[in-house]
């Protein structure tokens, strides 16, 4: 696939690094020449320097024979301007926008054929919101995602001395809660996949991948972690826009703390926000962490955007108290150092966020993609297409289809069912199945899998 990446900050160059991973005709366009260097000595990739919006410039970046338009630059009005050009001069089958401004998001008359020809737009604050809010809900969790409109769930937990499946082998799991069907599909141990065989036994430390119906997830959890309070103070560093985001989504349940150090900001959010405590000052003030007892907090949610003050206030406010402290992190270096350290979760903006734009990538019939273990490991929604004859999948029970190693196909949604995936469990046409990658070099196989034959079509 031929794809053309506007911008390479942050995202772009998550994007670039994982679509070129997957032998893909990759060309980033950015205004910034130095940005495009590193992204050339770490990739192979091209790269031209210019304006996304000038159509010389996208003529250059080969947008003529171009399948995929992906706008990521920091301006709404440069990505939303290019999406216009590519569809009506350039006729590029598909076209995707960062867009921040709620204005734009708001109106999809703005986005859709009769605006700017945006196929999917992508806004990273909401998503990052969304992503943040699923942590505040289920606090004993790394990462919890969803599948098939929320019937599936996948959580990523660190399994603790004492656990009910702690030192057993992951076949045990089915006598320790006999009700409720569930699937280990991922098993990583510093830092290395272990394949979730049978007899493969649950180390402590261990980070398990558990997937199962939206509504037994909490039970499924319980076996591997102790069940931490519930959530009820939230204290939110940073009133940008994700931080604003934040606390509205939270303010209705929870008792929000927003500090922000911009007085006028402060007066911005104030007006804006209706049961959150908007405070003036520096997340990284150890006297005001103690004057708005950050000791009492149950989660501390650093997001402001720079990567030190978000570092040095989460660990300020876990060494006064705070049970659970979030970083939001920029740099992918910094949040594998400090995943899992006094800091309890690093979320990295870009992997966060390409998840939704992967799907769009994806060949076949793919409705979701999420990132993760910082981009190592991927899992995708699928639906099946097809007959026996036309399709790989079609029609097969799970021990019958060619899954590549690493690869676990983990649940089937058909319908309103939701059906965890053992070896006899056979795959019918438009069912929704969820799959598991540990190795991501594997992806193209998977999806060559689910890829319908011309002769069906």
């Amino acid at each position: 696939m031929k794809v053309i990446i506007l911008g390479a900050g942050q995202v772009g160059a998550s994007v670039a690094e994982s679509l070129v991973s997957e032998q893909n005709d990759i060309t980033v366009v950015d205004v910034e020449p130095s940005r495009l260097r590193t992204l050339q000595e770490r990739f192979d990739l091209r790269t031209v320097t210019g304006s996304a919006s000038h159509p010389s410039v996208l003529e250059e970046a080969g947008i003529d024979d171009a399948d995929l338009l992906i706008a990521v630059t920091q301006s709404d009005e440069t990505n939303l301007v290019a999406c216009k050009l590519a569809a009506r001069m350039f006729n590029v089958p598909r076209r995707v926008a960062r867009i921040r401004a709620n204005a734009f998001l708001d109106n999809q008359k703005i986005l859709g054929p009769d605006g700017f020809d945006v196929d999917l737009s992508i806004c990273p604050e909401q998503v990052l919101t969304e992503y943040i809010a699923k942590l505040v809900e289920f606090p004993e969790a790394l990462q919890v995602l969803d599948f098939a409109d929320g019937k599936v769930s996948l959580v990523a937990v660190r399994s603790y001395q004492g656990g009910p499946m702690v030192g057993l082998p992951v076949k045990e799991i089915r006598a320790h809660i006999p009700n409720i069907d569930t699937r280990i599909v991922a098993i990583f141990r510093r830092d290395r996949a272990i394949p979730p065989e049978g007899d493969t036994v649950i180390e402590v430390g261990d980070e398990v991948f558990c997937l199962a119906a939206a509504a037994n997830i909490r039970q499924v959890m319980r076996e591997l972690r102790r069940m931490d309070q519930p959530v009820k103070r939230v204290m939110v560093a940073g009133g940008g826009n994700i931080g604003m985001r934040l606390a509205r989504a939270l303010e209705s349940q929870y008792s929000v703390r927003l500090v922000e150090h911009n007085k006028r900001r402060c007066e911005f959010l104030a007006a804006r926000l209706n049961q959150a405590l908007v405070l003036n000052g520096d997340a990284t003030d150890e006297e005001l962490l103690g004057q708005e007892n950050v000791a009492d907090m149950d989660l501390f949610v650093a997001v402001t955007n720079d990567d030190e003050n978000n570092i040095m206030s989460c660990l300020l406010a876990k060494r006064m108290g705070a049970r659970r402290v979030v970083a939001l992190i920029n740099r992918r270096s910094y949040v594998d150092l400090l995943q899992a350290g006094q800091i309890d979760i690093a979320i990295s903006p870009a992997q966060a966020t390409i998840g939704k734009l992967l799907a769009h990538v994806r060949r076949g019939d793919v409705v979701a993609v999420h990132s993760l273990r910082r981009g190592a490991a991927e899992a995708l929604e699928a639906v099946v297409h097809g007959d026996r004859e036309s399709c790989r999948v079609t029609g097969r029970t799970v021990q019958e289809i060619e899954l590549p190693a690493g690869a676990t196909i983990g649940a089937v949604v058909r319908g309103d069912e939701v059906l965890m995936a053992h070896h006899d469990t056979r795959i019918e046409a438009e069912d929704h199945v969820i799959v598991f990658v540990t190795d991501k070099k594997t992806l193209p196989r998977v999806e060559k899998l689910f890829q319908v034959g011309a002769r069906f079509l």
